[in-house]
């Protein structure tokens, strides 16, 4: 058997006591500050400004697009933790 940390054969072995587990939603936070950090070096600071306004300006444009009743349904989803994990 291969141990390495918490990882057994390459899989993530769960959180032990006292420890807690990543969630997508923060996963996915670490990637894009780690892209935004990698894109700053590469890419002249306006393109980054721009990649980061479109990252935060499509999204909400789109939940802005939802009907009411839609709105309402995915608000509901969320509460019940059903999007988002």
């Amino acid at each position: 058997m291969i141990q390495l940390g918490n990882a057994v054969h390459g899989k993530a072995a769960p959180a032990g006591p006292g420890e807690t587990e990543m969630t997508n939603h923060m996963k996915f936070a670490i990637g894009g500050i780690i892209i935004g950090l990698i894109l700053l070096v590469v890419l002249p600071t306006w393109a980054v400004l721009l990649i980061i306004a479109a990252a935060i300006a499509i999204p909400a444009a789109a939940y802005l697009m939802l009907d009411p009743s839609q709105r309402r349904r995915l608000r509901e989803q969320r509460r019940r933790r059903q999007l988002g994990n």
